[in-house]
This record gives structure tokens, sequence and C-alpha cells, in this order.
């Protein structure tokens, strides 16, 4: 996928090596309704050339149109019961949500294709969308401040656009922000994505991310992208998760925690004395529990984060390392 050596970041991972070539000079067989599709068959007219990920109910696939030669992902979704109809459903609304909120720094979606039974029941829907060659911050966390406050602001931006389209992402998470080689961010993921205001029908977000108002099916809001945001710089700022509405020992999402006996996160700075002070308290004021806390807009967000990421470059210390030092934290 890269060229070069093979860069590591915080955790000294690996980027995962690149996907095997295949010949598209062979007619290759042509993948049926609830069957795998493997390297050199065709799914939906497109050569596949790889499995690259799984999901709940989906597989995602590299693929190439045999005409155009374009690489694309193929999000295959199958419907195999009537409890796989919500999938599908997340699916086509994850299609309808990208076509309204298009930018460089979300993924884009070109189209959706549906293959029905009978010419009534959708059974198995597929989503033709932007091939993201890069890897997410979960796996290759940002090696140094200048990067990190960089990724931060490419996000906060693409979620600011997000909101002005109307629309609140609703699971943003390390794993969800893929960094290319250029150092361009890409939004992936919009399945939980939804309307502002929307009070979603069941409990929907990532445990060690997730806002009290999405665990306790309040409404979904600007400012529960910026409390998961919050999250996720905290996390890759010190490698550690903030306490949430969902209790760690029950991965359920069953139980939840009233507002007003959720755990404080331990100060970003105690944790990593290193990050500089104006970004420690940015993240913390995200991570808030009651909305009148944290910052007014996701715009509030952007602008400061452009105001650290001044202030480290013209201080000099875009280089320092996120990591602290053995001794520094009073947590290590």
């Amino acid at each position: 996928m890269l060229t070069g050596e093979e860069p590591t970041g915080f955790l000294g991972m690996p980027w995962p090596a690149s996907a095997p070539a295949v010949a598209l000079t062979v007619r290759a067989p042509v993948v049926k309704h609830y069957q795998i599709a493997k390297p050199g068959t065709k799914l939906a007219g497109f050569s596949v050339l790889a499995e690259i990920g799984r999901g709940a109910a989906s597989i995602i696939y590299l693929v190439q149109d045999p005409k155009t030669k374009q690489i694309w992902a193929l999000k295959q979704v199958q419907r195999k019961d009537s409890k796989d109809q919500r999938f599908l459903d997340q699916a086509e609304r994850e299609y309808e949500v990208a076509q309204k909120v298009k930018n460089p720094a979300i993924r884009a979606i070109e189209r959706m294709i549906k293959n029905r039974q009978r010419f009534v029941t959708v059974t198995e829907l597929m989503l033709v969308m932007e091939y993201v060659d890069g890897i997410s911050v979960e796996l290759h966390p940002p090696a140094s401040f200048e990067q990190a406050v960089d990724i931060f602001l490419q996000t906060a931006k693409g979620l600011e656009h997000m909101h002005r389209c109307g629309y609140v992402h609703a699971d943003m998470k390390p794993n969800n922000i893929v960094i290319t080689e250029s150092g361009a961010v890409k939004i992936i993921d919009l399945g939980q994505a939804c309307p502002i205001g929307t009070v979603k029908e069941r409990i929907q977000g990532t445990p060690d991310y997730i806002a009290p108002e999405q665990v306790h099916r309040r409404a979904i809001t600007p400012k529960t992208d910026i409390y998961n945001l919050g999250a996720s710089m905290y996390w890759c700022l010190t490698q550690k998760h903030i306490p949430t509405a969902m209790p760690k020992e029950d991965a359920s999402l069953v139980s939840a925690i009233d507002d007003n006996f959720i755990e404080k996160p331990t100060p970003l700075s105690q944790l990593n004395p290193r990050v500089p002070q104006r970004l420690a308290d940015l993240v913390m004021q995200c991570v808030e529990v009651k909305l009148e806390n944290r910052p007014d807009s996701m715009q509030v967000v952007v602008d400061t984060l452009e105001q650290v990421l001044a202030d480290i470059r013209s201080e000099g210390a875009g280089a320092t390392s996120t990591a602290p030092e053995a001794g520094e934290s009073a947590a290590s």
C-alpha cells in the first residue's frame, strides 16, 4: 500500500501490507447470493481483489471496475432472516447521509445496489464506496503533537461540515478516522449518522467513546460528536479510555450509569504532562457530561485546535512525541 520504509507510531505498529494484486485478464466466475467472494471472482460486475473488512452482517471487498480500472471498496450486506433487516436499513441510511454530506474529509459513497428476491424483498444491498488507502488512528496513533493536532483539526472540520448539513456522525472514534499516506483525514462509517435532534429507538455507539445522551436515548446533537471526538483525542494522547455511561464490565449495552454517577476522567495533563495546556483543557471540556459545559459548537473546537496547532509550530515543538517519558506521568 505504501512505499519506502514502514513508519511506526505511538505503539510502534507497522502499516499493513498492501492487498495482493490480481490479474484481471482471466474471465472471473460470478459470485451467487450468500456466497463469500474470493479474489478472482466477480461481484456486482466488479472484479474482487481482496477482502478488507467484516462487520456484524457485512463484508467489505477491495474491487476494481473492469472497464474503467477504478478501484473501489464494496460493502456487501445480506439479509438471511428478518433479524438482518436492520443492517440493510442502516446501510441504506449510510448511503443517503453520504449523498448529503459530501466533503473531502468524509468517505464518499458512489452508489447503492439492491438485489431483490422475486422482485419484492431486498435480500442484498451493496455500497460502492471510495477506497481509502490508509490506516486508522486506532492502529497507528499520531507520533507527535503536531501530527495529532493536525489529525484532530481535519476531523473536526469534517464533522463541522456534517453539522452544517444537518447531520451528526454519532460514532466518532479512532477506528473511524483513517489517515492516508499524504496525511489527509478520511472520516468513515456513516452507519449510525442521523439528522440533528434524532432520538434513537435503541442505544447505539461504541462503549469507550459513547456520550451520556446516547446511552440514555436523548436527542443526538452536534455536542454528541464533540464528546465522541473528545474521547477519541483523550485516547490518542494518553492511550487510556475515559469513563463513560456504559459500565466497562458490561459490554451488553443494557445497563447504564446515571449522569450524576459517571466517573470524571483523570485530567489529561496528569496522565501526559507533555500535552499543551490549551489542548488538554479543550479535550477535558469536550468530554464534560453536561451538554452546556461542552464547547458551544464544533466550530469552536476547530478554532481552538487551529490556535493550538499554530502555537506548536511557532514554538518548534511539532516533533515532540505524544508519549510521556518514563516517570513523568502520575499514572505511569
